[in-house]
C-alpha cells in the first residue's frame, strides 16, 4: 500500500469515526506506527485532521471533501484506467464539458491532441488544452474556488443557457441508483447540474470506491447518466444495480 492508498484509508476511518488512534491504523494498513504519523502529519498539513494523543480527529464534516492535491495520489491507477477508457468514448468533433475533478485532469491530458471543442469546468485542466491546434478551448464565467480552482456562481450557471454540447463528462463524489450522481460543495453542485442539463449525453467517469456513495448536494438522477465509466475494482453488486436502472457500464480494463 502506498501513502496516497494509506492516506486515503486514514480519511475514510477518521471520517467514518469521528476519531482514529496510531496503534488501530498501524495494525489496518499493516505498516509501522512511525509511518502512520508520518501519514497523520500531511493530512494535518493538508487539513483534513487534527492529530491529538495516540491518534487524529476528523476536521471536515460531510459536506466538505479532501482538497485537491491531495486527491490528485489517491487511487491513481484507477483514475488513469477510467481515463483512458473514458476518452475513448468521445469522438473527434464533439462539443464536450469537462469536469474540475483529478479523473477530469486525467482524461484532459489524454484528448489534448484531440479535434475537440471543450469547455472546462476548472482552470486545472487548462495546461493540457491550451494552444492545442485541434483544441478549440471556452471558459465559463463567474467567480473560481481558491484550491480547487473550479467556477462558482450564477455567472458561470448562466454559461449553460445558450449552448448545447454533444457531452457532459462528469467526475462527481458519488453515484447512487436512489439517491443520483452527487458531489460536497453546493456551489459547485449546481454549475455542474446546469452543465449536465445543456449536454445531449453524460458520461460519469469515477473510480470503483465511488460507486454506491451520496454525497451533500445532488446533481442529477442516475437515470439521467447515459454511461458510467469505472475501474475493474468495482463489485459485480455495484455493477449490476446501474445496469438495472438501464446504465451503460464500461468497466476500463474489463
Amino acid at each position: 500500500m502506498n501513502s496516497g492508498e494509506r492516506q486515503l484509508a486514514i480519511t475514510d476511518a477518521v471520517r467514518r469515526d469521528g476519531k482514529v488512534q496510531v496503534t488501530g491504523l498501524a495494525a489496518l494498513l499493516g505498516c509501522s506506527e512511525m509511518t502512520v504519523r508520518r501519514d497523520l502529519e500531511a493530512l494535518e498539513a493538508a487539513k483534513v485532521l487534527r492529530r491529538v494523543h495516540g491518534g487524529a480527529v476528523r476536521m471536515f464534516l460531510g459536506a466538505e471533501e479532501t482538497p485537491f492535491d491531495l486527491r490528485v495520489g489517491q487511487r491513481a491507477s484507477a483514475k488513469k484506467a477510467v481515463a483512458d477508457a473514458a476518452a475513448e468514448l468521445l469522438t473527434d468533433g464533439e462539443t464536450l464539458i469537462l469536469d474540475g475533478g483529478t479523473t477530469a485532469l486525467e482524461i484532459a491530458r489524454r484528448i489534448r491532441n484531440r479535434r475537440l471543442t471543450v469547455m472546462p469546468l476548472s482552470l486545472r485542466p487548462l495546461p493540457e488544452l491550451l494552444d492545442r491546434e485541434q483544441i478549440r478551448v471556452l471558459l465559463p464565467g463567474g467567480e473560481v474556488r481558491p484550491g480547487e480552482h473550479t467556477f462558482l456562481g450564477d455567472m458561470a450557471e448562466a454559461s449553460f443557457d445558450q449552448l448545447h454540447f454533444d457531452t457532459c463528462l462528469l467526475s462527481s463524489c458519488g453515484i447512487d441508483v436512489k439517491e443520483g450522481v452527487t458531489d460536497t460543495l453546493l456551489s459547485e453542485v449546481a454549475v455542474k447540474r446546469a452543465a449536465a442539463r445543456a449536454a445531449q449525453r453524460i458520461v460519469l467517469a469515477v473510480d470503483s470506491a465511488k460507486l454506491g456513495k451520496v454525497a451533500f448536494g445532488r446533481i442529477c438522477a442516475a437515470t439521467d447518466v447515459d454511461i458510467v465509466v469505472t475501474d475493474a475494482a468495482a463489485t459485480e453488486q455495484a455493477l449490476a444495480e446501474l445496469r438495472a436502472a438501464s446504465i451503460d457500464v464500461h468497466v476500463a480494463g474489463g
